[in-house]
């Protein structure tokens, strides 16, 4: 089936009558409606009703709507990481990154940019989860992620972070972890920040039996530094994560413990499969990086 009959059908539906359909798709209305009407025939059914108020979905145009937005979004990915893997795409990477490289991404692009002012670098902060559907999707060339991965993807291996609990600097941290978190309770990164991260301290915390009061959640680390150096709580963060807030009103408690570490590295598409020019010179880059201690 033609793309351009379903990206017409997604165009209506989205727009609401033909005539707005049409201009977004930079087409006549005629040649429009031609593709629907085309589209109609060949699965044998009606997708629209024709009103004074627009072009409304039948019940099978609603039926079969989700299906379409799909296949037209697989189509996009398809082309963009098509460009991307050409010569005239090879002058761009799309990376992600997240908290436990937070030091290391940034650094790694600078140096990157130093030897390769010829390639565009964009570096977005988003969770290992979001980066991985994005680098399945062909919108991300590369993200710094939590390690493991599916097998599906290639890594490189950067090193291991770990949990460090932050407390406020007028506590006395003699008693341990465990009876500081229970005695000041918890400030806490919220879940929809950074999910895995969230779900490695939760992994912590039930590995010691520890059922904590959490006083309050922030959405970004500095948030969450700020509330422990203003006394609110003690808060669980990745030792890689540096801290420019208040951090001399904060004192840090070593955590020893399995379950409170994790792996990190650099992964992108097609697991052990060869880099494209671009992501393989800024592969060499951020391995060069790590290997000096990061």
């Amino acid at each position: 089936m033609e793309d351009r009959l379903v990206r017409a059908f997604v165009a209506v539906a989205d727009h609401g009558t033909f005539g707005a359909g049409a201009r977004a798709l930079a087409v006549t209305q005629p040649a429009l409606t031609k593709q629907i009407q085309a589209l109609e025939a060949r699965i044998g059914g009606v997708l629209f009703r024709r009103g004074r108020l627009g072009a409304r979905l039948t019940p099978l145009g609603q039926t079969l709507l989700p299906d379409a937005r799909d296949a037209v979004e697989r189509l996009d990915a398809f082309e963009l990481r098509a460009k991307r893997l050409t010569a005239g795409g090879a002058g761009r990477l799309a990376l992600g990154f997240g908290l436990s490289t937070i030091d290391i991404a940034p650094r790694a692009v600078a140096e990157f940019r130093r030897r390769h002012p010829d390639v565009g670098v964009t570096l977005d902060d988003m969770a290992t989860a979001v980066q991985l559907e994005r680098l399945r999707r062909g919108q991300l060339d590369a993200g710094f992620v939590r390690l493991p991965v599916d097998p599906d993807l290639s890594v490189l291996e950067l090193g291991a972070d770990h949990l460090m609990l932050a407390v406020p600097g007028n506590v006395d941290t003699s008693p341990g972890v465990r009876e500081l978190i229970m005695t000041h309770g918890m400030v806490a990164l919220a879940q929809t920040k950074g999910p895995g991260f969230v779900d490695q301290v939760q992994r912590y915390l039930a590995a010691e039996g520890i059922r904590p009061r959490v006083l309050q959640r922030a959405n970004d680390l500095q948030t969450v530094m700020a509330l422990v150096a203003a006394g609110v709580g003690v808060a669980l963060v990745s030792a890689r994560a540096p801290v420019v807030v208040a951090a001399e009103r904060i004192r840090w408690v070593p955590i020893e413990h399995e379950a409170a570490r994790w792996g990190v590295g650099v992964v992108w598409g097609g697991g052990g499969g060869e880099a494209a020019p671009a992501l393989a010179a800024f592969l060499d880059v951020t391995r060069e990086l790590a290997a000096g201690g990061w």
